[in-house]
């Protein structure tokens, strides 16, 4: 009875998501508060109805009901919970089921909190949202039910794919969808303001915590599955410019280029067109994500594969997604006409500039994604574009992007001073040339390019560090009083120095564990030690381990370094029967300095194993840094500035009070 109600309350779901994309639209364009009002109910109403139908689903799968043919084909009564209750996403249907579940969550928290923006405009940015949510919907209901029913029911399940049992995935989806689905409301935001005729710095105000809140949990995902990438496959590095890793740096490109363009709209009124563009796109690139993972175009351990009609139908989704807005934008382009004028060496101008990059990158990701796929479509040939494209075009970007950044968080609005951006600039420059100098010196390995990437690193430190310095007044107030004028800077300002800060500790992290990774591929036996990056591994055990759902040959290493006991690593060749397939799982001891990583192969026919070291310097800071990107985008959300609502209510107190008494006269 349990699937019949949740598929029944998703079916009731689509019918409330068409009302909820239809009368509102009605209801603004004639005032009619009722209509109106309609909105924010419908999207309360869908958010209990889809809760309702996605917890069910995950009851199944932790009853191991396989009368349900999705429970049937990815789960098993011998996987442990964490692992069935993660399986509900570790699908395409039951993923499919979240990314709506994810998409009425935030439609629900904009009818929460979007109570300062005007109703007649709320009602349409929750309409578009109702549009997206229909066609997810449908989607699901047509093409990917997740409570299809089997007639008998199995008596176990087939398992789900082990590379997906980590409890890294527990998080790493979730927050992927956050992200892509959080980039759908700014896309309503855009098409709500088309329709509308308005884009102001009040609709910048009102659109920049949602983009801050996608891009975060978009950052923490990439992350997550970097990550996962690095310590479950077993290979020694953490991104591989894999299809799947590029359809989710897409939208996360675009994102952060929506993010910084934002900002002008706010401070200067200008870049509204460019501004709209990015909101729509960035929601597209999401979209083509989605539809990478989920049609079968694609064969990768991230993706999906699946019927390519499903793929057709997300392809119909994404041209109606952009065709119909950009048709919209061609009509309203023409009365968004920027009020604030500004020099090229401005503030904005270096935000242009950023974009622009951003822009260029994003290109040069979407081409080498995407290309070798046209060609096989065109031709039939097969070819793989992989990181030496990559590191050669995307890299060359990157680095006048990174030059840029701190000095245009220095330049003035309007008209800026370059001069005395770059006098200020001057302790960056020390920063940069001392991490120059500790990269040259630290290993004879390092190049110009490792020392480049060191001192960009210490270059935007500097430069976060002269930014807030400048905002509290250095150099035109004391000393003394540098202290409480810093403490008393809003949250936006400590959010851009904390995220300029996260890009440098991830440069540092990219550059030190590319240029100075050292990788040993030796055959062992017990009691054999291997040498890397001075560190002595002994090869301690090999035997047998039972786990709740796998058996495995288990090798246990003891590591030193001079005399020293620093870890005793295990790794495993795991094999799991129900699924019929096996997987490494790696033995790691890391601290903020280096990995010792540590990877057992199959069994020589000496009787030897192949194993396989690497010792990755500061590996660890690639993901402290977007770590702390993500907090400053939280930081940038707790400024009361930039919340939703912050500006309404003052102008709402303000209509509502009383009306001073006239002077009478003679007073």
């Amino acid at each position: 009875m349990i699937p019949e109600l949740a598929h029944l309350a998703l079916v009731i779901a689509f019918g409330v998501a068409l009302v909820q994309s239809t009368l509102p639209l009605a209801g603004a364009a004639r005032n009619d508060a009722g209509l109106i009002g309609l909105a924010s109910s419908a999207a309360w109403a869908q958010f209990v109805l889809l809760t309702f139908s996605f917890g069910a689903l995950v009851h199944l799968y932790m009853v191991s009901d396989f009368s349900i043919l999705n429970v049937y084909q990815n789960s098993h009564d011998s996987k442990p919970m964490l692992y069935k209750i993660t399986g509900t996403w570790g699908n395409h249907e039951g993923s499919l089921l979240l990314w709506v579940w994810v998409l009425t969550l935030f439609g629900a928290a904009l009818a929460a909190f979007g109570k300062s923006m005007p109703a007649t405009f709320k009602a349409r940015v929750l309409a578009v949202q109702g549009m997206v949510t229909v066609a997810f919907i449908a989607f699901t209901l047509f093409t990917s039910n997740p409570f299809e029913r089997l007639d008998p029911a199995p008596l176990e399940g087939t398992g789900l794919n082990p590379l997906l049992q980590d409890p890294g995935l527990a998080f790493h989806p979730p927050m992927l969808y956050i992200g892509y689905v959080g980039f759908s409301i700014t896309f309503a935001f855009a098409v709500a303001a088309l329709i509308e005729g308005r884009v102001d710095p009040s609709w910048a105000r009102w659109i920049r915590p949602w983009v801050l809140i996608a891009w975060s949990s978009l950052t923490l995902g990439i992350a997550l599955g970097s990550y996962w990438a690095y310590y479950e496959l077993g290979w020694g590095g953490w991104w591989f410019w894999d299809p799947v890793e590029n359809a989710s740096f897409l939208p996360w490109l675009a994102g952060t280029a929506l993010l910084h363009s934002i900002i002008v709209v706010e401070k200067r009124d200008s870049l509204k067109s460019w501004t709209i563009l990015l909101a729509i796109f960035t929601f597209g690139f999401s979209l083509l994500g989605t539809f990478l993972v989920r049609s079968g175009v694609l064969t990768s351990v991230h993706a999906f594969a699946v019927d390519p009609d499903r793929g057709m139908f997300i392809l119909l989704i994404l041209a109606v997604a952009l065709v119909g807005p950009l048709l919209l934008f061609a009509w309203r382009a023409p009365q968004m006409r920027a009020s604030g004028a500004f020099q090229p060496i401005s503030r904005e101008g270096a935000l242009i500039m950023n974009n622009l990059l951003l822009a260029a990158a994003t290109g040069v990701v979407l081409l080498g994604t995407l290309y070798p796929l046209f060609l096989e479509l065109v031709t039939g040939e097969k070819i793989s574009v992989g990181p030496p494209f990559f590191n050669a075009t995307f890299i060359p970007l990157m680095v006048p992007l990174l030059l840029i950044l701190p000095i245009g968080t220095l330049l003035a609005w309007k008209r800026g001073d370059l001069r005395r951006s770059l006098r200020l600039m001057s302790l960056a420059a020390v920063a940069a040339i001392a991490l120059a100098l500790v990269a040259a010196f630290t290993d004879p390995r390092s190049t110009i390019v490792t020392a480049l990437g060191f001192a960009l690193a210490g270059w935007l430190f500097g430069g976060a560090v002269m930014d807030l310095l400048q905002r509290a007044g250095i150099g035109r107030s004391s000393w003394a009083r540098l202290p409480a004028r810093l403490v008393s800077l809003p949250g936006s300002a400590y959010a851009a120095a904390v995220a300029h800060t996260g890009v440098a500790v991830t440069v540092i992290g990219i550059t030190a564990s590319s240029a100075w990774q050292t990788e040993v591929i030796t055959s062992m036996g017990y009691g054999d030690s291997q040498r890397v990056a001075g560190y002595n591994v002994t090869l301690a055990h090999v035997g047998p381990v039972q786990g709740p759902n796998w058996i495995a040959n288990e090798g246990t290493f003891e590591v030193e370094r001079d005399g020293r006991h620093i870890a005793t690593l295990t790794s495993d060749r795991r094999h799991y029967p129900v699924e019929g397939t096996s997987t490494t799982e790696v033995g790691i001891t890391s601290n903020l300095w280096r990995d010792v990583y540590v990877v057992i192969g199959e069994q020589t026919g000496d009787g030897l194993y192949v194993v396989r070291l690497y010792h990755n310097p500061l590996v660890v800071w690639i993901w402290l840094g977007t770590l702390l990107m993500a907090v400053a985008a939280v930081v940038s959300m707790a400024d009361r500035r930039f919340r939703v609502g912050a500006p309404e209510p003052k102008r709402a107190k303000a209509a509502a009070a009383p009306a001073a008494p006239a002077p009478q006269a003679g007073s």
